[in-house]
């Protein structure tokens, strides 16, 4: 089985973790495929769209079609599937409406594709408007390579992390508050970003570690307590929750907005604490920073529940819908 793979970006941390981290696997499994990036040049996108009559299968990474794009793509490729992990049917400006430019190239989209694979529930709710078949493929992780020793540094102090980018870190900058007011009374905790971009505190220490593929792992094992702030809104809640992930892969125990699948994670894990406003924020870090040795083994039983999200995990089951589209019995 050939497939035909596109993306506007293979460098992006989405592609990496839900489409490159399984083309070994799905090899294995007798599905070739070759990623081409989707180009400005309307003559080239529609020569890779032609080319798809070749294959068995295009699959599509987070990028909508315009009209014509979507036209022609309909008439050369077989089987389609489209992957996303964002609510990119949403205006980021606009979240609240079903009116802009985003929907209806997602609408667009969704309804020339065979199946539709959505990072979590919300996002498949979207696509089910539109696509017949719509399933939720949560993004994984190598989950082996968060299993060495933790390495929390011998100094007494407390640290809090989050992991994002500088697109997501105003949903941390938003808890400023917050921690100026633990930092007057505790001394001894740290806030960790692990980000591309930074900020600083007045009454709390920042330790900035700038994110690396090479070194996130060790930046969070040396940590105590992974934090996952999200403003309750559309776009947000459209969220897949992987820092959350890494977190639980990490043994940390979790403080979260109860917004989408943060609040799944919590539940079901049992691994952290919910939080939706400043106060209940302060309190939850009180709490944690009070019973810190009953939330590390709460963590471990974040890394148990973690396990199913493991990329060999998820491999396989990507692995089945393209099989099952390509037979046209999706399940």
């Amino acid at each position: 089985m050939k497939i035909l793979i596109l993306t506007n970006n293979p460098s992006r941390a989405s592609f990496r973790l839900r489409i490159a981290a399984h083309l070994d696997y799905l090899r294995q499994q007798g599905i070739t495929s070759e990623v081409h990036v989707m180009s400005s040049s309307l003559r080239e996108r529609w020569r890779l769209f032609k080319s798809s009559s070749a294959y068995d299968a295009i699959l599509i990474h987070r990028k909508c079609l315009n009209f014509w794009d979507a036209q022609v793509l309909f008439h050369y490729a077989p089987t389609r599937i489209f992957d996303f992990d964002d609510a990119i049917m949403h205006s980021p400006a606009c979240p609240d409406s079903d009116h802009t430019s985003h929907y209806r190239l997602f609408r667009r989209t969704a309804k020339k594709m065979d199946v539709m694979v959505a990072g979590n529930p919300t996002l498949a709710d979207y696509a089910r408007r539109y696509c017949k078949k719509a399933i939720v493929l949560p993004t994984g992780l190598d989950t082996t390579a968060y299993l060495k020793p933790k390495a929390a540094p011998k100094d007494g102090k407390i640290r809090f992390v989050w992991i994002g980018s500088k697109s997501t870190v105003k949903y941390l900058s938003q808890l400023k508050p917050v921690f100026e007011q633990i930092g007057k009374t505790h001394r001894n905790v740290v806030l960790r970003i692990i980000a591309d971009e930074f900020f600083d505190l007045n009454n709390m220490e920042v330790e900035k570690r700038p994110w690396s593929v090479q070194t996130e792992v060790a930046d969070l094992l040396a940590c105590d307590v992974g934090l996952s702030p999200l403003p309750n809104d559309r776009f947000a809640r459209g969220k897949c929750g992987f820092k959350m992930l890494q977190y639980f892969a990490a043994g940390l125990p979790v403080i979260a907005s109860p917004v989408g699948v943060n609040e799944t994670f919590i539940h079901e894990s049992q691994a952290g604490v919910l939080a939706a406003t400043s106060q209940q924020w302060i309190e939850a870090i009180e709490h944690l920073i009070a019973n810190l040795n009953h939330w590390q083994q709460r963590g471990e039983e974040g890394r148990k529940y973690v396990r199913s999200f493991d990329v060999s995990v998820i491999g396989e089951k990507l692995c089945d819908i393209i099989k099952s589209t390509v037979a046209g019995s999706v399940r």
